[in-house]
């Protein structure tokens, strides 16, 4: 399953915006367009149905803080998605959220369709007989989402990923206590070492395997638990001695741990992955193959993994095999930010075998830069 269109309106920094999503997916734009907020948006619906409206929503400011500053008359918030599934079964979700005088978080509306059927459209009876049902959403409540539970399991399996290199190696010293699903990090080596131990090993050597191109004296990876109940990951490198010399997670470079994360999780779990500028730390020449890497790897699915991707990178895009209908270019305004298509010029461009980062990078750069100058007298 993969989300196929997102509408938005009054979210964060998007009053109105409508895009379709392709299997993969690359976000661009300047500084402060909403690239984070847009992929905030599939993690908020995966919230939405882990912990519920209320708590998705306050861990993000409560609604004032996520509706957009463009908001006029009204107000009301609305997400709006199609998803594509197995057999080409369409579905549309559609939420769209207020608060009431107490500030609570409060459905508007909440509408459920599956092929073109509509399974669900509240507010309904029950909740003119009884308001306080509409603090809660159907989609995170098991007894009203059995008809759409597909698509429930399906926003929770959305997995966020921005891996910052000392929150693995030191987990602890940002949260002394355990953290679930940490997009960071924290629970990284964790959920590496609880992954059964045939396909643990299987993806390590795959990943070993790629590795091996950015960091050449490399010869193996493996897993270990130390006497104290602490997960490692440990690398073999060879070097003038016979026997390689080993070192764990806080002895590896910061491109080598991000790399790793990367791989490893493009190939933990089944839903869209969200990655956040994968570029950070990682050279030039391995980010201009990272692409093809995470699209070869996606291949060898049974079923393929939608991946969004937030960059500011010009060698990310420099794939030759990113299409214009892959790339999302955001241009902020004084009315919000809208979706800045590909014309016909850029399209022919990429034909004739320019790339993205030659075509749609250039746009995608703040207005007026030429002026950033420092002066110094």
């Amino acid at each position: 399953m993969h989300f196929s269109r997102i509408k938005l309106r009054n979210w964060k920094n998007f009053k109105n915006f409508e895009a379709a999503l392709q299997l993969r997916v690359f976000v661009i734009g300047p500084n402060a367009s909403g690239k984070s907020n847009l992929l905030d948006t599939l993690r908020f619906l995966r919230d939405v149905a882990y912990d519920g409206l209320d708590k998705a929503t306050e861990a993000r400011g409560g609604v004032s803080t996520v509706r957009c500053l463009s908001a006029t008359r009204y107000s009301d918030i609305l997400i709006e998605v199609d998803v594509t599934g197995l057999e080409s079964t369409a579905w549309q979700y559609q939420l769209v959220f207020n608060q009431d005088q107490q500030r609570r978080t409060m459905v508007r509306s909440e509408i459920v369709w599956k092929n073109g059927a509509r399974l669900l459209e509240r507010p309904d009876e029950h909740d003119q007989r009884d308001p306080v049902r509409l603090s809660q959403t159907a989609l995170q409540q098991i007894s009203a989402n059995q008809d759409f539970r597909e698509l429930a399991d399906f926003f929770k399996s959305v997995s966020y990923q921005h891996l910052l290199p000392q929150v693995v190696r030191d987990p602890r010293g940002f949260s002394p206590l355990p953290v679930s699903n940490d997009p960071y990090g924290r629970d990284l080596l964790l959920r590496l070492w609880q992954t059964p131990a045939k396909t643990r090993d299987a993806r390590l050597r795959k990943i070993s395997s790629a590795l091996q191109i950015a960091v050449p004296q490399l010869t193996e990876l493996r897993a270990i638990m130390d006497d104290a109940g602490t997960p490692h990951l440990e690398e073999g490198y060879s070097h003038w001695r016979p026997h390689a010399a080993r070192q764990n997670e806080s002895q590896f470079s910061d491109g080598t741990l991000r790399l790793l994360g990367l791989l490893w999780t493009s190939l933990d779990g089944a839903g869209p992955l969200l990655l956040e500028e994968p570029e950070i730390s990682l050279h030039p020449e391995i980010v201009r193959r990272l692409p093809a890497v995470l699209e070869r790897m996606n291949r060898q699915r049974k079923e393929p993994r939608q991946t969004i991707i937030s960059t500011h990178s010009e060698d990310l895009l420099s794939d030759p095999g990113i299409g214009s209908e892959e790339v999302l270019r955001l241009q902020p305004g004084p009315d919000g930010t809208m979706l800045a298509l590909a014309d016909e010029a850029d399209r022919q461009s990429l034909l004739a075998g320019l790339t993205a980062a030659d075509v749609l990078m250039p746009k995608a750069a703040p207005q007026g830069i030429e002026q950033l100058v420092l002066e110094f007298g």
